[in-house]
């Protein structure tokens, strides 16, 4: 799954996310709009994760919505 196929099913995703990652908002979530960092930023900021978990986190999540790992990095 590329960058833009992850911003257009964000919506979709988004509800996971939200199951996932409860202190996240839904205003938060839709402005990172899939984007990898941006989440990673999230998490770190909301739940006080180190970079290295923040990014196992995200990895995980992506993964079992389906993006392949090659695309990850440009997200």
């Amino acid at each position: 799954m590329n960058k833009d196929q992850v911003e257009g099913s964000w919506e979709q995703m988004k509800g996971k996310a939200k199951i996932l990652w409860g202190k996240l908002t839904d205003e938060e979530l839709t402005k990172t709009r899939g984007e990898r960092q941006e989440l990673i930023g999230k998490l770190q900021e909301r739940y006080g994760y180190a970079k290295q978990k923040a990014e196992s986190e995200v990895t995980k999540f992506m993964d079992s919505c389906g993006c392949s790992s090659e695309k990850k990095q440009s997200m």
